[in-house]
């Protein structure tokens, strides 16, 4: 579980996160949604270290991240897989060797230790026989499931998605949906997504945030949204068409 409370972010004068306060469940998918300009993504860097919150603090499992010392920060870390929008793959390495690199980094595992975690990572992300491949020779949806084999070989406790649908079509965007929610169940991840796919929302939206001009403005899961009566959250699926497919659901 992760949990944000009183949070504040500025930059200059410009107050980007006003008093967040979220619980981020654990063996489900949590989901932040909001315009672009919203504060989503500072809040997910925020959750990840690479922003400090100028007030409030972020707890992992009762753990202080924000205030931490760095020891501490760097053990939590070490908990954390993220998978950014990108992919951010190393275009000089294969396959392999991407999702090789946090072992070599963080573990003192043994060469063969490491080509078997390699190995398992990517047939669970459905990858067989890609191992010797590099980026450049794979396509936008394999290349978002190496991103999650490496996010997800030191076993993290918390998973972090950046736009995980991004640039892929409907088809391959229901296949990482599907593999994300299914990898959270497996191992207990408290999972974080940033997302703009509404799909997403309807297909594995357990816990969504919704965020508006910095704050939290609605939180409720899949089957709620579209019994909301949260104006700026109507306005919000009624410019993304999401309430005409969600309605199709049910």
């Amino acid at each position: 579980m992760i949990e944000v409370r009183n949070v504040n972010k500025y930059f200059g004068d410009r107050q980007v996160l006003k008093d967040i306060d979220i619980v981020f469940e654990s063996g489900k998918c949590n989901l932040i949604i909001g315009k672009s300009g919203s504060g989503k993504t500072v809040l997910m860097k925020c959750l990840v270290g690479l922003f400090t919150p100028e007030s409030g603090e972020i707890f992992y499992d009762g753990r202080p991240f924000s205030g931490a010392s760095i020891t501490e920060k760097k053990k939590i870390r070490q908990e954390l897989g993220m998978v950014f929008q990108g992919g951010a793959l190393f275009d000089s390495q294969t396959v392999a060797e991407n999702v090789a690199f946090p072992l070599r980094m963080f573990t003192n595992m043994k060469k063969g230790e490491i080509a078997d975690r390699v190995d398992f990572c990517l047939n669970r992300v459905n990858l067989v026989n890609s191992n010797k491949l590099y980026p450049a020779e794979i396509s936008g949806g394999m290349k978002k499931r190496v991103a999650i084999a490496r996010a997800i070989a030191l076993n993290p406790k918390y998973l972090f998605f950046d736009e995980p649908n991004s640039g892929l079509d409907p088809q391959t965007s229901i296949v990482i949906d599907n593999l994300i929610s299914d990898i959270t169940k497996e191992i207990g991840a408290t999972t974080v997504i940033n997302t703009h796919d509404m799909n997403s929302v309807v297909e594995i939206g357990d816990n969504i945030v919704f965020i508006y001009e910095g704050k939290k403005y609605w939180q409720g899961d899949r089957d709620q949204i579209v019994k909301s009566d949260n104006k700026e959250l109507l306005d919000f699926i009624f410019a993304t068409n999401l309430l005409k497919r969600v309605q199709k659901t049910f």
